[in-house]
């Protein structure tokens, strides 16, 4: 009887450290079937006065959002009623003339100044364009904020102030190869200081970052591994979390947007072949600040792009499938 009892026992324990696995600073997820499909609460956006490409980016700024428009011949972005979405204007001309951007690149918002820094990486230089003066003048011709160091430079990051952004850095290596790198950077003085932790058995690196000065944390995701780390604020290690198969070389698509929902985490993932549809992320992941999984949504759409916008509690979307953008509105039941 004993020995069925610790038998028992030993089959238990091994199930459970199967699922989770943690110790200290590692935590492993091998099972996170606790799914909520959520696809008929997706409310589609629709857009009819302007024509926007499928490759597009969302920001949030004062009253508006913000999409960018990579495909675009003409104007690159368009900006939104954040209420009601209805079309404002579009604005910042494609080209290469004065005034016009060559190759578009992230933008970095500054809501204090109720402004924007626009990446060009044709020009190599991010231009400073206020939000009045884009309102007033879609054709405003912007001032220089910052040359871009071609060697070492963000390619996205979150804008604190001129002093400190925390940012995904590109480092070349070699004629096309490139790797990636979580820092902060000051775009006053252009120096990078990458985080102190970087997960020893990773070399090439694509990842997706945020970080919550709210919750002194930083999170790092790896689009190509199924691993996402949590730092402190300066980049020592606090958890890695590792799904299933992590180590795996296969071409998968894994993580994608990071978004921070109160003393939650909430990222994209795919798990999908990463040269085929199922590349892009149709479902996300939610896990405590700790790290420990919570639950899936299941969204049923693929997802390019995806925004928190903490006025309206809801997700913003921009989607490669039957609707092109939608919200998902949330609730402290839906997350837990």
């Amino acid at each position: 009887m004993n020995k069925l009892f610790t038998l028992v026992v030993l089959v238990v324990v091994t199930i459970l450290w199967s699922c989770t696995g943690n110790t200290g600073t590692e935590k492993h997820q091998n099972r996170r079937n606790n799914i909520t499909d959520v696809q008929e609460r997706v409310q589609e956006i629709e857009i009819e006065d302007v024509m926007i490409g499928s490759s597009a980016r969302l920001q949030l700024m004062d009253d508006y959002l913000v999409i960018q428009d990579f495909r675009s011949d003409d104007l690159l972005i368009h900006l939104f009623n954040r209420n009601n979405y209805a079309c404002v204007t579009s604005a910042i001309p494609k080209g290469q003339g004065p005034g016009e951007i060559t190759v578009m690149g992230y933008i970095g918002v500054n809501e204090k100044k109720r402004e924007f820094y626009m990446s060009d990486h044709g020009k190599l230089k991010i231009f400073n364009y206020p939000l009045d003066s884009i309102l007033n003048d879609p054709y405003y011709m912007p001032e220089e904020k910052k040359e871009i160091d071609n060697i070492q430079f963000p390619s996205e990051y979150q804008y604190i102030n001129d002093t400190l952004s925390f940012a995904r850095i590109i480092e070349p290596t070699g004629n096309v190869g490139h790797n990636e790198a979580a820092g902060k950077w000051n775009m006053q003085t252009g120096e990078v200081t990458k985080m102190n932790y970087s997960h020893p058995d990773v070399e090439k690196k694509r990842i997706a970052i945020a970080a919550s000065l709210e919750h002194g944390i930083f999170v790092e995701c790896y689009i190509n591994r199924n691993l996402m780390t949590i730092m402190d604020l300066d980049g020592n290690l606090k958890y890695n979390i590792y799904g299933s198969n992590w180590n795996s070389r296969d071409p998968l698509r894994h993580y994608g947007d990071i978004i921070f929902r109160k003393d939650r985490i909430i990222v994209s993932y795919s798990g999908g072949n990463w040269n085929t549809e199922e590349y892009y992320p149709d479902k996300l992941l939610i896990f405590n600040l700790d790290g420990d999984y919570i639950k899936t949504l299941d969204i049923g759409y693929r997802i390019v792009d995806l925004i928190y916008d903490p006025q309206k509690d809801r997700l913003v979307f921009n989607f490669e499938d039957m609707i092109q953008f939608g919200y998902l509105a949330l609730d402290d039941d839906l997350v837990d």
